[in-house]
């Protein structure tokens, strides 16, 4: 009789993800089957599920759902490396890379250009990205509690690391919070996301940015993994710092907004801030010239802020985007939580 109801309690706590099962107290690698390419190579999506013994929190955490967008695989990685997993509660599910095919590819996108990260929730009879899509969302998120997303800046763009998310849902709010960057962004969700299909299915998921495309960036690398682990210990999956080598928490400072500076004149630029800079409004961000450098024109902040994201390109056309500032109730307390981050990653 116990060994049937033991036999009954170990199927109910099973996690199934395609053919995989996973029990309580394993770890185990496999490939998710997700499509496969007109010569017959399969895509497949890399997995990893850690399950602690004891129940809790199912988190996924992704990567390279932009192929391109590499910080992210790193931190999982590192994440994955870390002992202390070995005192997991709950449900860890670790994918390092989404769009496999653009990763593959160094490119942000699909085969048929389209960005992933406007297909979900999928369809079953879509495009590729929506197929792909539809099964990311049927084998990962839908089994989990939480999520955390990981992103860098668009090709030649750089962000400063930051947290995206929708602050009037309690929890997500939290997470946010909890996860340690100085600069949170209370960003609306964008028709087609992850993070939007997340929410439908209840899931509090946050969205990381920082660095750029095709690059490492050592210290967004750190400030990644420091908040996963800090998300990780806020909702109980992973023992909290002992007294001894605790830190002091980072200062989260909310934006009211942010917005883009454009180039009113085609050109070569030099910058004159760089990410991460306090601006005040009429400030000189950049100056484009022509060639011979004749006829410099400024490029000057509109409103006061930070700089959370910028052009590495120093090529432009008229109108397009160059500096990304995020405006705060006060800057200079935001500047000094940034002036301290390298000290505490």
């Amino acid at each position: 009789m116990n060994a049937k109801k033991g036999l009954k309690k170990e199927k109910k706590d099973a996690l199934k993800i395609g053919t995989e099962i996973i029990y309580p107290g394993e770890r185990k690698r496999f490939q998710l089957k997700a499509a496969s390419l007109y010569d017959y190579t399969a895509l497949t999506i890399p997995i990893e599920v850690i399950r602690g013994s004891e129940g809790g929190p199912k988190l996924f955490v992704s990567a390279a759902v932009h192929g391109d967008e590499l910080n992210g695989v790193e931190i999982i990685k590192r994440l994955l490396r870390r002992p202390l997993l070995k005192k997991l509660r709950g449900t860890l599910i670790a994918v390092p890379v989404v769009n496999i095919f653009g990763f593959n590819h160094k490119s942000r996108y699909l085969p048929d250009r389209r960005d992933l990260n406007r297909c979900f929730p999928g369809s079953e009879v879509g495009s590729l990205g929506a197929r792909l899509a539809r099964i990311f969302m049927k084998e990962i998120v839908s089994k989990c509690t939480h999520g955390i997303d990981f992103h860098t800046g668009a090709l030649h763009r750089s962000n400063l690391p930051q947290i995206r998310a929708c602050l009037d849902d309690p929890e997500t709010n939290k997470l946010a919070k909890g996860f340690g960057v100085p600069v949170v962004i209370n960003s609306q969700l964008r028709d087609g996301s992850l993070r939007e299909a997340a929410r439908k299915k209840r899931v509090s998921t946050l969205l990381f940015e920082g660095g750029e495309a095709l690059r490492f960036d050592e210290n967004v690398i750190k400030a990644g993994l420091r908040g996963c682990l800090s998300v990780m210990r806020n909702i109980g999956m992973i023992p909290q710092l002992t007294k001894g080598v605790s830190k002091s928490p980072n200062k989260v400072y909310v934006a009211r907004g942010s917005y883009w500076i454009r180039a009113d004149h085609s050109g070569s630029f030099h910058a004159v801030k760089k990410i991460g800079d306090m601006v005040e409004a009429g400030e000189t961000l950049a100056i484009i010239s022509d060639p011979f450098g004749s006829e410099p024109y400024e490029v000057t902040a509109k409103d006061g802020g930070i700089i959370i994201g910028m052009s590495m390109i120093p090529l432009v056309n008229q109108g397009d985007a160059m500096v990304h500032i995020a405006t705060f109730k006060n800057t200079s307390h935001v500047k000094e939580a940034l002036t301290h981050i390298d000290e505490l990653y």
